[in-house]
């Protein structure tokens, strides 16, 4: 899906670095740590980071990774050291921690269901690991879901890498991620690979993981704005609409605030 005519990769560049350094700034902490996996959202997300001239942490943590996205990210990762000499990175590597839990804890016989469960179980082995560096560094989490993942079909782990303290790129669509990325020379390995979230050891897609490309969602995510419904489309657009509007429905707990139980103030 291409980008709008307005959208001015310079001016939105300037925005969001603007936006990291003052809330940095504010919160009165060093800097930032993002997760880099391989994908162009932590890729972008780390360049816009650097860009404060804040100390930025680049953290890999494979768990049994597959070699094309470690490849990735050690590319991204001396690119980046190479421009900013305020980038730093680490290697934590989780597969034997991932590999002792799933020793440790009861197996169900339901492949899907276990899969799914491990697969979240490694991003949210992820989140706590970036909040360890965080902790001991007084850096800030830097989140990598865009608006598509975020609030359109929450194709993120609760708890994981929906785990954040800011969240810089949030607002912007895979399209215009893509043309951010490209406007800060993001190596073209990265992006030209297949989004994927890493969390499977067989290099699944995301595109394989949801039925729809993120050129896909984002038209259903814009009709559904323009307040269109299932009626409206026939063919692969009512099947693309069908399966945002499913995954945006059984993805709201992810989106909206936690429930409270709130007690009356007779009974309490």
């Amino acid at each position: 899906m291409a980008v709008s005519n307005t959208f001015n990769s310079e001016k939105i560049n300037e925005h969001i670095v603007k936006w990291l350094l003052d809330y940095a700034t504010n919160a009165k902490v060093k800097g930032f740590v993002i997760g880099i996996s391989g994908g162009i959202d932590s890729a972008l997300t780390s360049t816009l980071c650097a860009q404060t001239g804040l100390p930025t942490l680049c953290v890999e943590m494979p768990i049994h990774q597959h070699q094309s996205h470690v490849n990735r990210a050690v590319e991204h990762i001396i690119q980046l050291k190479n421009r900013f000499p305020n980038v730093s990175n680490i290697k934590t590597e989780l597969t034997p921690v991932f590999d002792s839990f799933v020793n440790q804890v009861e197996q169900n016989d339901e492949r899907k269901t276990l899969d799914i469960t491990l697969a979240n179980t490694r991003a949210r082995l992820r989140m706590t690991t970036l909040y360890y560096h965080a902790g001991i560094h007084g850096l800030l989490v830097a989140g990598t879901g865009n608006k598509v993942e975020d609030f359109g079909v929450g194709f993120y782990t609760k708890y994981g890498d929906g785990g954040v303290d800011v969240s810089p790129i949030a607002d912007l669509v895979k399209s215009e991620v893509r043309a951010l990325a490209k406007y800060l020379n993001v190596p073209e390995s990265i992006l030209k690979a297949q989004p994927s979230d890493g969390l499977y050891e067989n290099d699944l897609t995301d595109e394989m993981q949801i039925g729809a490309s993120y050129d896909e969602l984002e038209w259903a995510m814009e009709q559904v704005e323009l307040g269109k419904s299932a009626e409206n489309f026939s063919g692969r657009e009512a099947e693309v609409f069908s399966i945002y509007k499913r995954l945006n429905t059984i993805n709201q707990h992810k989106m909206n605030p936690i429930p409270v139980c709130e007690i009356p103030k007779n009974l309490k």
